[in-house]
């Protein structure tokens, strides 16, 4: 399945959506591997199977398979991260900021891919698994390392936009 067959599943109520599945690649502000990886890692984060074998063949003729495999990694350790320091960050009991979390995050040192690139990846994630800590955490990082707000905000979008591609097929499947 490709995004364009995706597409075509949508049904007329989504029509923003196929609308911005067609744009939101179109970007000065993202280079093909981070606009194709973030989509690769919102698709994982969204967990709908179309959508993520949709996504990956498509990205699959933008991105090397160290990018691919980045993406991918980006999406596995925020499903672990994001559940964690939610937790951290909307628990009342603040003692939990202070004590270490005791989980292995080797990929984020060592990602394979530009570390510009995996953390973009990990905010797309971030946004659609709802963690602001982490959110505020990898903008914090990219803006500092010279990334535009307006290629934060196009991850964004992207992210937005697979997610929510993500509901309607899901949604509709249900309806089915």
């Amino acid at each position: 399945m490709s995004i364009e067959a995706l597409r075509g599943k949508l049904p007329d109520y989504a029509k923003d959506l196929k609308l911005n599945l067609s744009g939101v690649f179109n970007t000065p502000n993202l280079t093909p591997q981070q606009a194709w990886g973030t989509a690769v890692a919102s698709a994982l984060a969204s967990r709908q199977p179309d959508v993520i074998r949709a996504v990956v063949a498509d990205a699959a003729q933008h991105l090397e398979p160290a990018a691919l495999n980045g993406a991918k990694a980006a999406a596995a350790i925020m499903g672990m991260n994001n559940i964690y320091y939610r937790f951290v960050h909307l628990s009342a009991n603040k003692d939990y900021a202070t004590m270490p979390a005791r989980l292995r995050m080797n990929i984020i040192g060592n990602p394979g891919v530009d570390k510009i690139d995996f953390e973009l990846w990990s905010l797309a994630v971030s946004a659609i698994n709802g963690c602001g800590m982490c959110i505020e955490s990898h903008e914090h990082e990219v803006v500092k390392k010279g990334v535009s707000k307006e290629a934060v905000q196009d991850v964004i979008r992207i992210a937005s936009v697979i997610h929510a591609v993500a509901a309607v097929v899901d949604g509709e499947a249900a309806l089915a």
